[in-house]
């Protein structure tokens, strides 16, 4: 509802050319003595009435996305717009120029649940050009508005919902801090209304561990600009989730509120600023930090710093003779210990695919190899692991932990063949007989091996039945019995004893 933005709705659309239907006329309003001037200049421009209190002591806050109703009317009565008669809600971000003024200044000052009628004067609605065909140049609108709910902006890391921001002061400029700034901020924690922390704290951006900032509280600062203020909302699981914090004495899966105030940041250089010895020369200093940061145990703080070097170096290629190699070797390191940090945190994949991008720099590398190797182990990809640990042997012969691997890759190789063996061995077993068993005549039995076995005797006439005779076998193939012939006794010697009845 902005004089130079879309409307709320479709039936306010500045630009909705086809004819409105006639105004729906109810009675005229006029502001009563208790009706409140609310404009920061208390020039009359928006007055407020409250029909209905709200609840709490909270309002919501610049940038927060508020939901209401709302019944739109001239002063006349005539109602030209209203989100009950659609029966749907309307969301916008307050203080952000997406509605009309006298929306973004009177809606901040309402609780939940609370009504109110806002009376705004052309200055803070529409003006003189007002919004044809349904408000006329230079009209008073009367907005009766009820507030159900708001929540702040996100800003957590996987947008999930994890940290709520609520603008408090606004800040100056358009620039927020980066990686490896450094800042100054006021900070209040709250629990459950408890301040337990209020303190001035000075940090690295990328560090704020190092000083027990949350790293939520820290990702969600890159946010702010120089001298803003704003209330962080932070779930259990950004916060100290499932265990609490003694010190603090914070319970468990308690959610959190912060007041944060920036007070202060120097940027750092980004990489596009950098010339190519600026480059190198940050490379090694995000290398040795990371470094310092690993052997501490702090890898997702180390890992940024990895991180970093890659940004800085992956895609400069320009460097020669002794800057490439120093190029080619802060790489490889990065890589490589980025590696291990995945491996530490049982990401194999992850830790495969540094691997892989160290071993097109080196392909004969030992560390790119074995932790490689050690990755497709955890996933049980044991011919891969074995391929790996056999090719750090290629490398370096006497390499003991290679070959401890190669041993141990080798009996898990041999011991899951064996598993699969015996597994398809049961498999088949079981075929064997089930088959069996489906076409026996009933009163048999079926052995241990799949032969099948009659109750009574070995073999017998009756087990014939049913059979063709040789004839009618040698017949159905096209094939002619051979002419009988005698012995001495004058039997045939040719005889088929299914049709002679012999056993």
């Amino acid at each position: 509802m902005s004089e130079d933005a879309p409307q709320p709705t479709e039936s306010m659309s500045v630009d909705d050319n086809t004819p409105a239907p006639e105004a729906e006329s109810t009675s005229s309003y006029t502001p009563g003595p208790d009706a409140v001037d609310i404009t920061p200049n208390k020039d009359g421009g928006v007055l407020k009435e409250i029909k209905q209190q709200g609840t709490g002591n909270s309002y919501p806050h610049t940038g927060d996305k508020v939901s209401v109703h709302y019944v739109g009317t001239l002063t006349d009565g005539s109602k030209f717009d209203s989100s009950r008669d659609r029966g749907d809600k309307f969301e916008f971000d307050l203080g952000k120029g997406s509605v009309i003024k006298a929306w973004d200044i009177g809606v901040a000052t309402m609780k939940r649940g609370e009504i109110a009628v806002l009376t705004c004067k052309s200055d803070y609605a529409y003006g003189d050009s007002g919004s044809p065909p349904k408000i006329p140049p230079g009209a008073t609108l009367v907005f009766e508005v009820e507030l159900f709910d708001w929540r702040g902006t996100d800003v957590s890391e996987h947008q999930d919902g994890g940290v709520l921001m609520s603008q408090l002061e606004a800040g100056e400029g358009y620039t927020s801090p980066n990686d490896c700034a450094t800042c100054e901020i006021q900070l209040v924690g709250m629990c459950n209304g408890r301040v337990f922390e209020d303190r001035h704290v000075s940090f690295v951006m990328g560090e704020g561990s190092e000083v027990g900032l949350l790293e939520s509280v820290e990702y969600a600062v890159r946010k702010f600009k120089k001298g803003e203020k704003a209330l962080l909302v932070v779930k259990a699981k950004y916060g100290y989730g499932a265990v609490g914090n003694k010190e603090f004495n914070i319970p468990p899966n308690a959610d959190l509120e912060y007041e944060v105030k920036l007070k202060k940041f120097e940027k750092v250089k980004e990489s596009w600023e950098m010339n190519e010895d600026e480059k190198l020369e940050q490379a090694e200093i995000m290398k040795g930090k990371g470094t310092s940061f690993f052997k501490k145990g702090k890898l997702v703080v180390a890992m940024r710093y990895y991180k970093k070097v890659v940004s800085f170096l992956e895609n400069e290629t320009s460097y020669e003779g002794d800057m490439a190699d120093k190029r080619k070797a802060l790489l490889l390191a990065a890589f490589l210990n980025l590696a291990m940090c995945h491996l530490k945190q049982g990401e194999d994949n992850d830790a495969c695919q540094q691997c892989d991008k160290a071993l097109e720099l080196d392909p004969k590398n030992e560390k790119g190899l074995f932790r490689r190797g050690t990755a497709h182990l955890n996933v049980k990809d044991y011919e891969a692991a074995l391929s790996d640990f056999r090719a750090v042997l290629l490398v370096d012969p006497n390499n003991k932990a290679a070959k401890n691997q190669v041993v141990l890759t080798a009996q898990k190789i041999k011991k899951q063949h064996d598993s699969e063996k015996k597994l398809y061995s049961n498999l088949f077993r079981q075929m064997i007989q089930t088959d069996s068993k489906a076409h026996l005549p009933q009163g048999h039995a079926v052995g241990e091996s799949g032969e099948s076995l009659a109750e009574i005797g070995e073999w017998s006439n009756d087990m014939a039945k049913g059979m063709m005779t040789l004839e009618e076998e040698m017949e159905a193939f096209g094939e002619k019995m051979p002419a009988a012939q005698y012995d001495k006794n004058g039997d045939k010697e040719n005889a088929d004893p299914r049709r002679e009845g012999r056993s």
